[in-house]
């Protein structure tokens, strides 16, 4: 449920951009940084979600925020507002994807004849070099086209990343070819590249480098490829909240029930929910009483009583009988559309992490090409020629191209992500790897999180001389006939006992309990208050067993017949079998568990007992769960958030590190970082050691592919490396690499 359309996102000296052509979280700081020279600007850019937050004074429009951005290189524009509920849905967004896909799987297919020729000498017939360039060429150019463009958009603005170098190294290494095949020696009919692992000084007359150049771009662009990919879901989350609100309602008209869409109700309108419809908007109840499962949003499992005069929140679901509601707020009012007004919030003001590549580049990419410069200055001016020259300049380029550094993180991620599936644990990109090496504090929702998040039968209670599974065969045999979750549990808990008894004349006391006759027997089954009403003595321990039950954060129900109570069952949430142990594991990596939830102090004391938690923060709303990260963070702490529900989605995405249980709704898991297939919270335990051990696998591999380059820099300079030293010392640097990365496949779970 949103508010209608509007032409331009724009709140009061804010404004929302989205922002194109970024390559890079370094092109983020860029745009950022330009932004932020305009006087009265704040400016927050976001790579991962490629929008800009800025806030702005009056001297400044719109207009002049986005034209900024566009002389930066970039392009800049407002997003449209979200589709209302219950309106056309718009078309769907061209597959971003595509374009990239299919770039790469060209360059993939034309990139593997080119290295296998190059690398086998047995396979180099007459002409093989020119077939490779045939090959070579659309990688270079098609393949490489986003790298050039950035490149060119960096060199407008006196920048240098990653792109730089792969651009320079690859039309050096191209380049450099063509000169050999049409003006040098290479041309020549019959000529091979054998394998010689002498280092000596070539002129470079005979020597091609197609491979180097086709499959850096080709291993390049596939780390490009799946990093897109991921970003690809940045959104999602906002628009599977905005699904959750009804798209039609039954409103009343002059005492006639006529279904309109959602988008059409007022402020005022009294609409009726039928048993089992979602609410359709934010009211108050004017007639009727029936149970809410407000879940989806609270995260609380027992469902909450309402009557006439009680408020109810759109989106929620009609557990019990008919209500008629007024309508109190519509559109972006709704309390569906503040939460996901807070996910987006949370997600845009979360910090980009900086690539370790890119890190790498700010400083690798202008050595390199300074010292290419200055090697070509060096030899032509020892008279060394210029072929020679340029031989050692292009060397030098091509032995910096960052094959190996390309491979670093998505070979790893991609390893340690695969792994990660197969223990059910997904993990959304290489910035998320950072987070939990940072994280010292976990925050962990309690209901479907900590416990099963649904209500389950922990305890019978008879009086004195009451046979307990009397008591529970009538209690669950009356309950059975109830919708009510807490009976259902009662119903499930009693049938594992034995077959129920029949139940005639059964009748629903809203808000109350539930009656019926079994075997000759009238029976009561619900709250104190109805006992109490129906005339039935309750002795003492029966209220001291209530007290008892309801002291542990338990929902006690009481059963009477024949005039007197004849017990108690106790039902609850009950905590999942292995929260404790992974609680204790947690502690074991450094972390400090801490205890969140919407549901009251009572009961989350006694969960947070039985698992070994300190820290309780209970009956919070779910802008207060934000809050309550945010002041962590505020302290210091670096916090990981582990929730399921709607509720959780936008402390999710405010934490430093989010994890959704994958058993919890889709607007959690997209708000998270991790998602956690098995909805056990020892898989928090595994995703946390997998990801550091993939970020240790990572910052390995850009260590030794960075070493290759610094290592083999001086040899390239000197004029000291052939072509085939040159490609086999970047091949060995690829495969250890890939190798280091295969290491992953060897990780166990902690359980």
């Amino acid at each position: 449920m949103t508010s209608p359309a509007k032409p331009l996102r724009v709140a009061p000296n804010q404004i929302e951009l989205a922002i194109g052509g970024m390559t890079c979280a370094s092109c983020a700081a860029r745009i950022e940084k330009k932004l932020n020279r305009l006087d009265g600007v704040t400016a927050t850019v976001n790579y991962a979600t490629e929008k800009a937050t800025v806030r702005y004074d009056g001297t400044v429009t719109p207009q002049d925020l986005i034209t900024t951005v566009e002389k930066t290189g970039y392009t800049a524009a407002v997003p449209p507002p979200p589709t209302p509920a219950g309106a056309p849905a718009a078309a769907e967004p061209a597959d971003e994807l595509r374009g990239l896909r299919t770039r790469l799987w060209v360059s993939v297919a034309l990139t593997v004849p080119v290295v296998l020729l190059a690398m086998v000498p047995a396979w180099q017939f007459t002409y093989w070099q020119w077939l490779s360039l045939t090959l070579a060429a659309p990688v270079v150019v098609y393949g490489g086209l986003p790298f050039h463009r950035a490149a060119w958009i960096n060199l407008r603005h006196g920048a240098a990343t990653m792109d730089t170098v792969v651009s320079l190294g690859t039309i050096a290494a191209f380049g450099w070819s063509l000169w050999a095949l049409f003006f040098g020696t290479a041309g020549t009919p019959g000529m091979t590249h054998p394998f010689s692992f002498d280092i000596s000084r070539t002129d470079g007359a005979g020597n091609i480098y197609l491979e180097a150049a086709a499959g850096v771009t080709t291993f390049i662009l596939a780390g490009r490829y799946f990093e897109a990919r991921s970003k690809r879901t940045a959104g999602a989350a906002l628009r599977a909240l905005l699904q959750l609100g009804a798209k039609d309602v039954a409103v009343l008209r002059d005492g006639v029930e006529t279904r309109i869409p959602v988008d059409q109700l007022a402020v005022g309108d009294r609409f009726v929910v039928r048993p089992g419809e979602k609410i359709a908007t934010d009211g108050v109840v004017h007639e009727g009483t029936s149970a809410v499962d407000a879940s989806m949003l609270t995260g609380e499992s027992v469902p909450v009583e309402v009557g006439p005069g009680d408020t109810v929140v759109g989106a929620t679901v009609n557990a019990g009988g008919r209500l008629v509601v007024t309508a109190t707020r519509i559109g972006g009012d709704t309390q569906l559309a503040q939460m996901a007004k807070l996910v987006e919030q949370a997600q845009t003001g979360k910090a980009a992490v900086q690539r370790l590549a890119d890190r790498i580049s700010g400083v690798f990419v202008p050595i390199v090409i300074a010292l290419a410069v200055a090697t070509l200055g060096f030899w032509v001016g020892n008279d060394s020629g210029l072929t020679a020259a340029f031989t050692a300049a292009v060397a030098v380029l091509i032995i910096a191209c960052p094959c190996a550094l390309g491979l670093a993180t998505p070979t790893a991620l991609l390893v340690g992500t695969g792994r990660g599936a197969q223990l059910g644990i997904l993990i959304k990109g290489p910035e998320v790897l950072e987070s939990t090496k940072r994280v010292d504090t976990v925050v962990l929702d309690k209901t479907g999180t900590v416990t099963t998040g649904k209500m389950t039968l922990v305890d019978v209670l008879p009086v004195h001389g009451q046979d307990a599974d009397e008591l529970l065969r009538l209690a669950g045999a009356l309950e059975a006939a109830s919708e009510h979750p807490i009976a259902q549990a009662i119903a499930v808990g009693a049938s594992r006992a034995g077959a129920l008894a029949s139940v005639t004349d059964f009748a629903n006391v809203e808000g109350l309990g539930v009656t019926g006759t079994i075997d000759g027997r009238d029976v009561l089954v619900g709250r104190l208050r109805l006992l109490r009403e129906r005339g039935l003595d309750v002795p003492d321990e029966v209220a001291r067993a209530v007290t008892a039950a309801e002291g542990e954060g338990r929902t006690a129900v009481l059963a009477g017949w024949d005039g007197r109570a004849r017990g108690v069952l106790a039902v609850a949430d009950v905590v999942k079998p292995t929260s404790r142990a992974a609680v204790t594991r947690l502690r074991a990596l450094g972390l400090t568990p801490v205890l969140l939830t919407g549901d009251n102090t009572t009961v989350a004391r006694a969960v947070a007992a039985e698992v070994g938690i300190d820290e309780v923060i209970a009956e919070v709303l779910p802008a207060d769960k934000v809050d309550v990260v945010k002041r962590l963070q505020g302290e210091g702490k670096t916090v990981a958030m582990v929730g399921d529900g709607i509720n959780d989605a936008a402390a999710l995405a405010q934490a430093d590190l989010g994890l959704a249980m994958g058993t919890g709704t889709d607007v959690a898991i997209e708000a998270s970082d991790l998602t956690l297939v098995r909805g056990d919270l020892m898989a928090a335990v595994d995703a946390i050691r997998l990801s550091r051990r993939t970020l240790g696998i990572i910052k390995g591999n850009l260590f030794w592919a960075f070493a290759y380059n610094v290592a083999a820099l001086p040899l390239a300079a000197a004029g000291l490396l052939n072509p085939m030293i040159a490609g086999a010392a970047m091949a060995f640097s690829s495969v250890f690499v890939v190798a280091n990365s295969l290491r992953l496949r060897r990780f166990r779970t902690a359980s």
